[in-house]
């Protein structure tokens, strides 16, 4: 019966109820046999149903292999009436099936209820079509397919795509259909097609596209193969060359250059610097170990392994931690330190901020060092320093071309070797003292370094590839920027560095050096208590700088004398270092004290300069001779100063009628001005209003206030200019007792910066004239000259006080 009611199904377009089973990832085809498993319960349930009736179920393709219980929207309605050739049941549940395609379906509607899902299926015809049609579709399809057994054939061992003889167009369809490789979702196409030549256009495309994918792999595996041939005749040839340098006595050669490849490889260098080793690891090869090219070559792969390509410090992101740690190594240095905190802020929220590489300028003694050094500690970083001071070749930062025997990198190479990271603290000391000569510019060749556009690839002359400096925090130091090239300097931003004050200096002694000095000597605090007043006498008498080298310097000759006496007299004692006990140890004080005049006097005046050590006193001395009128200067002053020294006597010689002066009265006199110390070189236009005081006293016989110390550069026209340095110059006069300082008004704005502990106590007049200048500096106003007192000599000081 169940015979009777499948042939009924099949030759007609009866309407039937069929068992339905979703596939996933694969299709069967009508006029084909295939096997597969099936394990889900509603596939389950439909294979034990149609074992029970006529065998027949209706396949059909799930549009999402993924689904485990697809719905009808998710199956595509044209599938295969099949039925069950066999069914064998498998020890973990699932049922596998032999199923043969009978006839291609078309889904009219779906029972999903129950266990076992129907769906009504309607059988789809297919006529052959029109004859002239087909025929040349197919001979072109049986040729293709042909062609397509052939190369399955000869490129798998497997075997290839059956041939049918297409006595049956539909069935031949299908059956070739089967023995394609593409995807489930190409092939339901092919049964979705609606005639016979539209299935064989898209077979004919479909077999095309495999031929080409067969003829894709064909000529990859034969790449393979002669890769394959490559590497084994080169194990070969490689094993035999070992044998050749074992029979040499090159055995130990051999072993050394696989292990210098292997660290090559494990390096981690840029493809460029990789290449350049390999390429040299070749040639050392083929050289005799004992030869000078062989040392060359291995000395050059040996630096590019050395170098970090990779390695790095984890930067340390705690700016409370940096400002304890700025403030446990340095005392004072306020606005400096929020500098440097300012900038690893920065550094810290924009990892790849590339800003300004910090230049550290100031005086020797003041910590630019030192605080280099903290800023490495803070963030956790290697700390190197390089020494450009006397630096005249370029080669010292860009090293030498290898053709030169001896040759070796530069000191930024060998710097960040030495570092061991990528990212280190890296100090330019001395920055301002480059110099230049035949052998190049070293400053030109360091603008490559400290430019951040540029040192991401920063090649040395030996090493001859790029090395990355770009995460390098770059800190340079120097005493003067005027030496720095400019273009140099534009790529630095300037971090200024003042000298210390005395209050400054006595809390440095205490808390910094005196403990380190008593560690290095080996000696217990209670064997040297410097009291305040014997470290004050000990700076006022014994030291003359900005910073705290000298200084140092002296508390370790004390604790170096203190050591002596206790090893000679074999007893450790208390000793309380007193101003009496300084003087024992160290002698008569170098300095005198520190008041610059003892009173008023014509002709000389009191001035304040900036040095590379700080501030410091001029007293310029002015005096007349008998003469034609002549400007006699010494004392080493530089270009600039015998300048403004012209522009202050224009200045007087334009007012003499209203200082009192005879018409004739330069005509007749010399004037001679001297700066004492004649044996230091001294420059800079600041002292301009100091040479006009001095010589106006000289003229008039008008004491200058010896209380009263001034800094300012003149114009012809008697216009007081704005000067620097002038933290240093007031610091100055702090410590010789010089109270009142007069200073360009354009500067006024400048005293906000000074520290208030240096400003207390003293009085600061800006002035915006010469005028205003003599009225202060002089004892009288020389504008309202009162007669002077009767004198033989011109150059007699004059009594007075300063109104």
């Amino acid at each position: 019966m169940n015979e009777t009611r499948e042939a009924s199904l099949l030759k007609g377009r009866e309407m039937q109820m069929l068992p339905l089973i979703g596939l996933r990832e694969m299709i069967l085809f009508p006029k084909t046999v295939r096997p597969f498993v099936v394990g889900r319960p509603a596939s389950l349930a439909a294979v034990n149903e149609a074992m029970l009736q006529d065998r027949l179920v209706f396949l059909a393709l799930q549009k999402d292999p993924l689904l485990e219980e697809p719905a009808p929207a998710d199956l595509h309605r044209v599938g295969v009436i099949a039925s069950i050739m066999q069914a064998l049941a498998l020890p973990n549940g699932h049922v596998k099936l032999l199923v043969e395609g009978r006839q291609k379906g078309v889904i009219q509607d779906f029972l999903m209820d129950g266990a076992t899902p129907h769906v009504s299926v309607l059988p789809a015809e297919e006529p052959l079509g029109k004859v002239d049609e087909i025929e040349p579709l197919l001979s072109q399809a049986e040729r293709l397919f042909a062609d397509l057994a052939r190369k399955q054939a000869s490129s798998s061992s497997e075997p290839g795509a059956g041939a049918f003889t297409p006595e049956d167009p539909v069935a031949y369809c299908y059956q070739m259909a089967s023995q394609l490789q593409a995807s489930a979702s190409l092939k339901q196409k092919v049964i979705e097609a609606p005639s016979l030549a539209d299935r064989l256009v898209l077979l004919r495309r479909l077999v095309t596209d495999e031929l080409d994918l067969i003829s894709l792999d064909q000529r990859l595996n034969k790449e393979v193969e002669k890769q394959i041939e490559k590497a084994q005749r080169e194990y070969y040839l490689n094993e035999k060359m070992k044998l050749i340098k074992k029979e040499l006595g090159r055995e130990d050669a051999a072993t050394d250059a696989e292990e210098l490849k292997a660290r090559i490889e494990k390096a981690g260098m840029p493809d460029a610097a990789k290449d350049k080793a390999l390429q040299e690891l070749r040639r050392l090869e083929f050289m005799p170990p004992v030869s000078a090219e062989a040392t060359v070559a291995k000395s050059y792969i040996d630096w590019l392994l050395a170098l970090p390509w990779t390695n790095e410090s984890k930067d340390k992101t705690d700016v409370k931690r940096a400002a304890a740690i700025l403030d446990e190594d340095h005392y004072g240095l306020e606005k400096v330190k929020e500098r440097i905190l300012e900038f690893l802020s920065v550094r810290i929220l924009a990892s790849e901020h590339k800003g300004s590489i910090l230049c550290f300028v100031g005086p020797p003694g003041v910590g630019k060092t030192s605080v280099a050094k903290s800023i490495a500690r803070s963030m956790g970083r290697e700390f190197v320093r390089l020494s450009l001071g006397g630096v005249h070749d370029e080669a010292e930062i860009k090293g030498h071309r290898r053709t030169y025997i001896g040759s070796f990198p530069g000191q930024m190479i060998q710097l960040i070797r030495r570092a061991g990271t990528k990212n280190p603290v890296f100090l330019l000391d001395e920055i301002d003292k480059l110099g230049s000569d035949f052998r190049g510019d070293p400053s030109s060749a360091l603008l490559e370094v400290l430019d951040p556009e540029q040192n991401s690839a920063f090649v040395d002359h030996y090493i001859d590839v790029a090395f990355d400096f770009s995460k390098v925090f770059f800190i340079t130091t120097a005493n003067v920027t005027h030496t720095i090239p400019p273009a140099l300097l534009d790529r630095m931003e300037v971090v200024n560095f003042s000298g210390y004050t005395l209050p400054e200096k006595l809390a440095i002694a205490k808390q910094y050096l005196a403990p380190k000095q008593r560690k290095s000597h080996g000696l217990k605090e209670k064997e040297v208590l410097l009291t305040d007043e014997g470290l004050e006498f000990l700076i006022d008498g014994y030291t003359r700088e900005a910073g705290v080298r000298n200084l140092e310097r002296e508390i370790a000759a004390v604790c170096r004398k203190v050591a002596h006496r206790v090893v000679r007299e074999h007893k450790r004692q208390k000793l309380l270092v007193t101003p009496k006990i300084v003087e024992e140890l160290l002698g008569v004080p170098r300095y005198k004290e520190r008041k610059v005049l003892n009173e008023d006097q014509a002709g000389v005046a009191v001035g304040l300069a900036w040095t590379q050590n700080g501030g410091d006193i001029l007293l310029i001395e002015a005096s007349l001779m008998p003469g034609d009128g002549n400007l006699i200067l010494t004392g080493q002053m530089g270009d600039v100063m015998q300048e403004s020294a012209r522009a202050a006597l224009s200045f007087i010689r334009g007012n003499a009628e209203k200082l009192g002066l005879k018409a004739d009265f330069f005509a007749k006199n010399d004037v001679h001005v001297h700066i004492p110390e004649g044996a230091i070189p001294k420059d800079g236009p600041s002292a301009g209003i100091t040479m006009a005081v001095a010589m106006a006293s000289a003229f008039t016989k008008i004491a200058a206030c010896h209380t009263i110390a001034m800094t300012g550069e003149v114009t012809l026209r008697g216009k007081v200019l704005p000067v620097g340095g002038l933290r240093e110059k007031i610091l100055a006069a702090r410590q010789h007792d010089l109270l009142h300082v007069i200073i360009p008004s354009e500067n006024e704005k400048d005293i906000a910066e000074i520290p208030a502990n240096l400003r207390e106590g003293m009085t600061f007049h800006p002035v915006a004239t010469l005028k205003e200048v003599l009225a202060l500096a002089l004892v009288s106003d020389p504008f309202r000259p009162v007669p002077p007192p009767p004198s033989e000599s011109v150059d007699a000081p004059q009594p007075g006080k300063h109104s």
